[in-house]
């Protein structure tokens, strides 16, 4: 066969065929990332990592073969080796072992990608400070991972993790752990030996219980333990003294941990098993600000909580309660109690409609020879615009009043005071307020609850989704007719309140924040409800659709398995009838189930 021939028959179809083209970077974009260290290719569809990039600090750059000139204003010579390679949101299953080369990485986000794996050589990355990985396929961790000595955040949600290396323990500089929702059935007992660690989260997982070895973070701040499987809290692990938060929901416990936190001063236990609470749980609370008890069973509440004097918020939504002690009223910082859902007696609903200032001061009234409110310590001072400021509420509590002032807008004194001291809490409820203060959002990074309930709002700006926080919003009593597109961004959310509004539907918005679990809108013009979507709320448990213009309600809102809480009350609706309806939520869901087409 000839020499002609033969190269006929190897490359027949070389004018048809497609090569598989490696994925390129342009020269600008590497010439910049050489001047500055940084490079960002998140969101451009890649399917694998240019070798360009790996071999960024080891090639010679192409302009050192084209210009020699001294007069260039980038000179080629004084390339820096790349310390931060963001490579999130595209579509790559793998990391080749050669990131290695990229030996001085401190920060690697790999968030939102297809990674089922990650390579040993990982572990050279000796620099390495953070190191993004959520939204990923991971099923395990490699050890080499685990050798990073300078590693101050790694975040691994939204992975497919089922178990941890014991070596985890190693990374002595880790601040920031995150693990949640993944298939952990249990944790390490070496993560006893992040003693730098302050934020643990582990939420969304199998956890049937927890290493006693957690009692030696000793600087932990935040720990999140929701929706797992415990039925226990060790008792060692309760000694922390640098624990301020405390995350509980929807486990199985049967009684409120027995804590000996100093700092400690959000609880949340909701959505658990407890029937009571025992004096010596309450009597270690000594810092408490916000306790969530919701959706539990508890029947009574001890005279031992009139005791916790730090408390602001008591949530005690969808319980067992009958009776209503006149107690509660004497915890001095109580500004927030929530009590819907519980069968009380012996108190008109309208009063728990009200807020809970109104609620407070009816039970203050049925306590006998109940002595005059203290006067204002040192701490509160009169300013030129009359506004009164409690300095301790903001730098000890956390909280900033201005309330039941009839004013039109909110004095600058006051959030000039508030400035950088982390406050948690508004309220500025009972004004003549018409718009959100603009200067509220000075205080989007910490707040978590907001107040502008009584006022005369006719809109609710957008920046209103700039306060990731947020958790809780009551905004009955105005004027608004919808809420912003925005507010999806609030995936903190929990509970809002609209009562006595304009609202002839539920707002759109409101069906896509997922964390919802309490929606009052009671009092309203509503007419419809979107039962698919109001389906999606997988977490909601109380809906208030109490007093509007529901002709009827549709059947596949029994489908909600979430709520415990459902009012309808007050509407025009023929079916179903009120008998059924007066017997409550479960007896409605189990009636509207029945009517769906089979």
């Amino acid at each position: 066969m000839s020499r002609l021939k033969r190269a006929g028959q190897q490359d027949s179809l070389a004018g048809f065929r497609t090569d598989k083209k490696e994925p390129t970077i342009s020269s600008g974009l590497l010439r910049a990332a050489r001047l500055s260290g940084q490079l960002d290719l998140s969101g451009r569809g890649l399917t694998e990592v240019p070798q360009d990039v790996y071999r960024l600090n080891t090639d010679t750059p192409q302009e050192a073969q084209q210009d020699v000139s001294f007069g260039a204003s980038h000179c080629w010579w004084e390339q820096t080796d790349l310390t931060k390679l963001i490579l999130s949101s595209n579509q790559l299953t793998h990391l080749s072992d050669d990131i290695g080369l990229l030996a001085v990485l401190t920060t690697l986000d790999l968030h939102d990608n297809q990674l089922r794996s990650l390579p040993g050589a990982l572990g050279e990355l000796q620099e390495l400070q953070q190191l993004r990985l959520s939204h990923n396929k991971l099923t395990s961790l490699p050890i080499e991972a685990c050798t990073l000595k300078n590693l101050c955040s790694i975040t691994l949600q939204q992975n497919q993790l089922e178990s941890l290396p014991d070596e985890m323990g190693q990374l002595e500089k880790l601040t920031h752990l995150d693990l949640s929702h993944n298939h952990l059935k249990d944790l390490p007992m070496s993560l006893g030996h992040l003693r730098c660690l302050q934020k643990l989260n582990v939420c969304h997982n199998k956890l049937s219980c927890l290493p006693t070895s957690l009692a030696q973070l000793t600087n932990v701040k935040l720990l999140d333990f929701s929706n797992n499987q415990l039925t226990d809290i060790p008792a060692s692990l309760l000694e922390m003294p640098a624990l301020e938060q405390l995350y509980l929901r929807h486990n199985k416990l049967c009684g409120l941990p027995k804590l000996v936190a100093p700092t400690l001063k959000e609880l949340y236990v909701g959505n658990n098993r407890i029937e009571e609470m025992e004096t010596e749980q309450l009597a270690s609370l000594t810092a408490i600000s916000l306790l969530e008890l919701r959706d539990n069973k508890i029947r009574i509440l001890p005279e031992e909580i009139a005791s916790l004097n730090t408390l602001t918020r008591l949530d005690l939504t969808n319980n067992d309660i009958i009776t209503l002690p006149a107690f509660l009223s004497l915890l001095p910082n109580l500004k927030v109690l929530l009590l819907d859902g519980n069968p009380l007696r012996g108190i008109r609903r309208d009063l728990l409609t009200k807020g809970s200032d109104v609620l407070l001061k009816y039970l203050r009234g049925r306590i006998k020879g109940d002595p005059e409110s203290a006067e204002e310590g040192q701490t509160a001072m009169t300013l030129p615009s009359q506004a009164r400021i409690n300095v301790h509420n903001i730098k000890t509590l956390k909280t900033l009043v201005y309330s039941e002032k009839q004013a039109v807008d909110i004095p600058d004194e006051l959030f000039d005071a508030a400035a950088d001291q982390g406050v948690t809490t508004v309220n500025f409820s009972k004004n003549q307020l018409t718009s959100i203060p603009p200067r509220l959002i000075d205080l989007s990074a910490s707040l978590s609850d907001i107040n502008l309930a009584f006022n005369r709002l006719t809109c609710c700006s957008p920046d209103i989704s700039k306060f990731l926080q947020l958790m809780h919003m009551d905004l009955r009593n105005n004027q608004l007719r919808d809420l912003p597109s925005e507010m999806k961004n609030l995936n903190k959310l929990s509970s809002i309140t609209l009562n006595y509004n304009r609202f002839k539907s539920i707002p759109d918005v409101l069906y896509q924040i997922v964390s919802l679990e309490t929606v009052l809108i009671g009092n309203n013009q509503v007419g419809e409800v979107d039962a698919h979507r109001l389906k999606m709320l997988v977490n909601l448990s109380t809906l208030d659709l109490s007093n509007n213009d529901l002709l009827n309600i549709p059947p596949e809102v029994g489908l909600c398995a979430s709520l415990r809480c459902l009012s309808l009350e007050g509407n025009p609706f023929r079916t179903p009838r009120a008998a059924i309806v007066a017997k409550g939520t479960d007896a409605v869901l189990e009636y509207l189930r029945c009517r769906i087409p089979t």
